[in-house]
């Protein structure tokens, strides 16, 4: 114990400190735990928040290398899928790939319940962009059934928790030599329930697991849980390299309750409607200029729902309506719509390509309004937004550019080891892996 201005901060040790609780975080505290590192503290906020467990999309995949039926793949197939990209380390893109299958089998033996056929397979799908069949899921909160498993894991297996804390600083030493890199030396926290003046505890640490998430309030339209804003300024205040931070992933989502709009929202071709600021007067069906014809703007729409991020590759396609969502919001300073309520104006499904024909078909989707449509193809889906106050049979749905993932962050090795900080360990999005 010491004090700081007449304020008492309460002093631990600990081998190893996780810092966050999503998906990252916990899988990090139990694998740590596993391999024998039994002197391990978790510290987080809580252990229901963050991104991991409150955020989700029509069906939020977890992607991983292929693992079913008889189309070829492979650890380094899969990471030139991830280095093509852009922004993506070689050594990383491979790493990442050869692991993919481990830590899929893990979440499974853990009790997540990925789809499987009668032999055992693990159907697959393709999923923004991705040229093979890699993507599974479990529904719209996929990575909250993740978390749900892992609490449960290190719980299980003994691993401490301590919620309500913030991170406030990174204590660091400097290095043994005018040469050596400087080294963290724990985290300083906030204990948001206790008295003000016995509110901070320092936590000295050999290794500091650093899972604070995303930069999320660095965005006005985003996808991020309102109350996450990451933690990634508490690195670079320290002096941590990063990478590629300016590339973060968009998509179109709804700006009322957060939540992303791809798969079959975009599947079943709702009209796509501007208006003026008060949201009501001047309204516009304003894709039919980007694309020419009705059956050509529904080809886009219907792409977008598997295509979702933005693209720069498909700006002639399913991307172009991005762009063309931006313009309207941010350059004329209307207001965008998804109206599942009437087909889009011209529409003629006959001529409808046959990829968008066939899909809908097989679906029993054909025919009928939007809203029919979705709630044939995907009731959870009307559900889930009648659950926040949106009815879309009865109202349109607002919706933005926003942004979803930041594909850049700390820097870091093969090891996850920050590249000039020791002992510190980004891992999940704060890392600057994942590339574009």
């Amino acid at each position: 114990m010491f004090t700081i201005d007449h304020d008492r901060v309460a002093v631990h040790e600990v081998h190893t400190c996780v810092l966050g609780s999503g998906a990252a975080g916990l899988n990090a505290a139990l694998q740590l735990k596993r391999h024998g590192i039994d002197d391990l503290l978790l510290l987080t906020e809580g252990l229901d928040k963050g991104t991991s467990i409150n955020t989700g999309s029509d069906k939020q995949t977890y992607y991983k290398l292929g693992l079913y039926g008889g189309e070829p793949d492979s650890p380094h197939k899969m990471a030139a899928t991830f280095f093509d990209g852009g922004s993506m380390h070689g050594d990383t893109a491979l790493i990442e790939a050869a692991l993919s299958a481990r830590a899929f089998y893990n979440l499974l033996e853990l009790g997540v319940p990925f789809p499987q056929d009668r032999f055992g397979q693990f159907p697959g799908y393709k999923t923004d962009h991705d040229p093979l069949q890699r993507a599974t899921s479990i529904g719209p909160y996929t990575s909250r059934a993740m978390c749900r498993a892992l609490i449960a894991a290190i719980k299980r297996i003994g691993v401490p928790v301590r919620e309500n804390r913030i991170a406030v600083k990174l204590p660091t030493l400097a290095g043994e030599s005018d040469s050596a890199a400087p080294r963290v030396a724990g985290v300083l926290c906030v204990d948001t329930h206790a008295p003000p003046d016995a509110c901070l505890e320092l936590y000295l640490c050999e290794n500091l697991v650093f899972a604070v998430g995303g930069p999320g309030g660095l965005y006005r339209e985003s996808v991020y849980p309102v109350p996450h804003t990451g933690g990634i300024g508490l690195a670079l205040e320290i002096g941590a390299e990063a990478r590629n931070l300016a590339d973060s992933q968009y998509g179109l989502a709804s700006t009322r309750f957060r939540w992303n709009v791809s798969g079959t929202y975009m599947q079943v071709l709702p009209r796509l409607v501007s208006t003026a600021a008060d949201g009501a007067s001047d309204r516009r069906e304003f894709l039919l200029r980007y694309f020419g014809t009705p059956e050509k703007t529904a080809c886009a729409v219907f792409l977008k729902g598997y295509q979702w991020p933005f693209d720069v590759r498909k700006i002639d396609g399913s991307s172009l309506i991005d762009l063309a969502v931006f313009i309207e919001t941010v350059e004329k300073h209307r207001r965008v719509f998804l109206d599942y309520r009437t087909n889009m104006t011209g529409l003629d499904v006959t001529v409808l390509p046959g990829e968008v024909r066939d899909y809908l078909e097989k679906s029993g989707a054909l025919s009928g309004t939007p809203i029919e449509r979705l709630a044939k193809m995907n009731m959870p889906a009307v559900e889930l937004y009648r659950e926040h106050g949106i009815d879309l049979a009865r109202e349109p749905l607002e919706i933005a550019l926003c942004a979803q993932h930041n594909n850049g962050g700390l820097a870091v090795g093969p090891w996850w080891e920050s590249t000039n900080i020791r002992h510190l360990f980004p891992a999940g999005e704060v890392a600057g892996t994942h590339g574009i």
